[in-house]
Formats: structure tokens, C-alpha cells, sequence
């Protein structure tokens, strides 16, 4: 039996949350993972718009131990929402995702079946193998997903397709390993933590996903986002 934890960063997601979480439990549901456990742990960045209280209702109302609260005083950082998040979860594999639905949980046994099959240390999904891909976006988004990506790989050379992806599976003494070294605490996380894991030496394998544009709520990532990731792209190129 193995004991996954699945953590998930909130900021205003009320009119998603409960969505993501029926199809989490679903998943878990999968044949493949009926004799595994899982927990779902929620860092909320004090979102003003009742996400903590959509969560309370959902433990209240399925009566479930294994959904955790552990929200934060305000907005901190994606990266520092993945390291709260993981002082708080007690499973041996972390699984990180979106809680906007634009990752769908049903990819979730596909990540567990290719770690048991290649005893990876990390599973990432990817948008830009086949099998993947993105709906939603307009077409200056996708060439500005194509265009960061392009850059990494010219000037990191990481030996993964997506660097800017956050639906993941790590083994979680892997991922403590990691998130001591990473010195982004934005979007840049994603890509800083999976460039250091390829080269640690970290066994990373792949899996295609469809990434699908939120439907409730507003895109996080702005012109500042932007900026920071040419900032950390940078700043990787010089320090990995």
C-alpha cells in the first residue's frame, strides 16, 4: 500500500475547488489504486473570495480527514506554497497540481502507473509530446508557452519537454532533497526544481496531459510572471 499526498496551492479557486476535489476522489477510485491511500492537502493564500470556506463545507460535509486546510497568511509564492504544503503531508509520493481544472485528475493513475513501471523518482506531464496538448488559449498565449519553453531548452538543455508544466508526481524524499536548493519562490519554481532534479542525476519520465484554460476565475499570470521567469531563466543559466 502506498500513500499518496496531493498538494494543492489556492488563491480565489471557491467556484473550482469542490469540482477538483469530487475529481480527485474519483480518480483515486481508479481499479489501480484501489489499495492505496491519498491525501489531499490545500494551501490557501488567505483568498478573500470564501475558498477556505468551500473546503470547510467539503470536510464537513464527506466527513473527510484526509482533505486539509493549512492556509497561509497571504500571498507568499508558489514555490513556498509547495514547501508549506509539503511540511504538512505525510505521504512517500507528492503529486502537485493546479486547482483551476486545468489539470484533469483522471491523468493521475497514468503518473502512478509509469513510476511503478520505471521506479522514477519524478513524472511530469507534458503538453508538447504527442498525446498532449492545450485547449482554451488564444493563439499569442500558446506562442508565448512555445517561446519560453524554446528559450529554456536552448540555454538549459534539461532533457524534459515541459519545463514550465505544474501537474507532477515526485517521490517525496527526492522532492525534500530538491526544494532545499531552489531559490525561486514564483512560477520560475517549476522549471528551477525539475532542471535541478536532471541534474542531480534524479530519474525524470513523462507523461502527455491536456492542459485546458480555466473556465471560473482570472489567469495569474501577467506581465510580471513574465518578467520573472526571463529573470530566473537567466539566472539558472548562470548558477546549474
Amino acid at each position: 500500500m502506498t500513500k499518496f499526498s496531493v498538494i494543492v496551492p489556492t488563491y480565489n479557486e471557491r467556484r473550482n475547488i469542490g469540482i477538483l476535489y469530487l475529481l480527485l476522489r474519483d480518480a483515486f477510485a481508479h481499479p489501480s489504486l484501489a489499495k492505496d491511500e491519498f491525501e489531499i492537502v490545500i494551501v490557501d493564500d488567505n483568498s478573500p473570495d470564501g475558498t477556505q470556506d468551500v473546503v470547510r463545507a467539503l470536510q464537513k460535509t464527506y466527513k473527510d480527514k484526509n482533505l486539509l486546510l493549512r492556509p497561509r497568511p497571504g500571498k507568499l509564492g508558489l514555490g513556498t506554497a509547495y514547501v508549506h504544503g509539503l511540511n504538512h503531508a505525510s505521504g512517500e509520493y507528492v503529486i502537485i497540481m493546479d486547482a483551476d481544472l486545468s489539470h484533469h485528475p483522471r491523468a493521475i493513475p497514468e503518473f502512478v502507473a509509469k513510476q511503478r513501471d520505471t521506479d522514477a523518482d519524478v513524472v511530469t506531464g507534458t503538453r508538447y509530446v504527442p498525446g498532449g496538448g492545450v485547449h482554451g488559449w488564444d493563439t499569442r498565449r500558446k506562442l508565448t508557452s512555445r517561446v519560453a519553453n524554446y528559450l529554456a531548452h536552448v540555454l538549459l538543455s534539461p532533457g524534459v519537454s515541459d519545463l514550465t508544466g505544474s501537474f507532477r508526481l515526485y517521490r517525496r524524499d527526492a522532492l525534500e532533497r530538491m526544494v532545499r536548493k531552489v531559490k525561486s519562490k514564483g512560477y520560475v519554481f517549476q522549471m528551477e526544481i525539475i532542471v535541478r532534479c536532471k541534474r542531480a542525476g534524479l530519474s525524470v519520465e513523462e507523461v502527455p496531459i491536456t492542459f485546458v484554460d480555466r473556465v471560473y476565475g482570472a489567469s495569474k499570470l501577467g506581465g510580471a510572471e513574465i518578467v520573472g521567469y526571463l529573470k530566473g531563466l537567466i539566472r539558472l543559466t548562470l548558477t546549474t
